[in-house]
């Protein structure tokens, strides 16, 4: 990271208002386009795939974000490429079958035959849009930078000295989590270094602003919080000299469901916590 040298306090506090009124300015444009609630539109289409059939999916494609069957994304404007090699999964099904005793008066039984078939999916990586078709794309796009802006050292450091752990693990359907009850911080392996240094400041932010205090009230205001997190990881960042909006803008959009009131309503909070955290990583 390149540090703020000839910055005054004044300035980057400036610089913090400035980067949180861009967050306002990019998630009215991006509510205003309709690209968010397009893609959401696509996404909830999927079948909600089961624990096995997951682990399946990962196993055979690590990278897999969104699979179908072919029939399936040809009727969504995608067309799978030639020599792609499908992901197995296991699909469910069931038929009535009647038991019938010509010997007997009684009534014929019927009872449920449950099975389970072997399907073909395909990752959307595996496809390409047919001509004349759009498909919206996520607004919420990984960061994929090789170098940290000089955030992960001294954040580790800053978290550690509160008693915090962090760690690296083989997460699957996030980037990073914070676990209070065991004061871990941990942080996907396989994610870019620009990428982990957004998390670990968003896994921060938490806890800077009490998010972990009180894991209850945490779930009843999710939105809220995230928002606030992302908020202050779009804002450190920047001051740091990096830009996540790629990744940011989307991610408050969803948690703050386009609301863009509730992203003024907090602004306060945010810019307290991004200094704060400003100060570890500049110390």
């Amino acid at each position: 990271m390149t540090k703020p040298e000839g910055r005054t306090a004044a300035q980057r506090k400036a610089q913090a208002e400035d980067l949180h009124a861009s967050i306002v300015e990019q998630v009215q444009h991006l509510a205003d386009s309709g690209q968010l609630r397009r893609f959401l539109d696509i996404a909830r289409s999927f079948h909600t795939h089961s624990l096995n059939n997951l682990l399946l999916i990962l196993a055979q494609n690590p990278e897999a974000t969104m699979v179908a069957g072919f029939r399936q994304w040809q009727a969504k404007g995608r067309q799978v490429r030639k020599g792609e090699h499908a992901i197995k999964i296991f699909g469910y099904n069931f038929k009535a079958i009647r038991n019938t005793d010509l010997e007997s008066d009684a009534d014929p039984e019927e009872h449920t035959v449950h099975y389970f078939p072997v399907l073909s999916v395909f990752d959307i990586s595996q496809t390409d849009t047919v001509e004349g078709m759009t498909v919206p794309e996520s607004p919420v796009q990984q960061l994929n930078g090789k170098h940290d802006h000089g955030v992960i050292p001294p954040l580790t450091v800053h978290l550690e000295a509160l008693g915090w752990t962090i760690a690296r693990e083989a997460l699957t359907h996030a980037n990073g989590f914070t676990d209070p009850e065991q004061q871990t911080v941990a942080l996907r392996c396989d994610l870019a270094p620009e990428q982990a240094a957004k998390t670990l400041i968003h896994e921060a932010a938490h806890i800077e602003l009490g998010h972990m205090d009180d894991l209850e009230e945490y779930r009843q205001h999710r939105g809220r919080m995230e928002v606030e997190a992302e908020s202050v990881a779009y804002i450190v960042a920047g001051l740091a000299g990096f830009d996540t909006s790629a990744y940011s803008i989307g991610y408050i959009t969803g948690w703050a469901d386009e609301d863009v009131q509730l992203i003024r309503t907090t602004a306060s909070r945010v810019l307290e916590a991004a200094h704060a955290i400003t100060e570890f990583i500049c110390a």
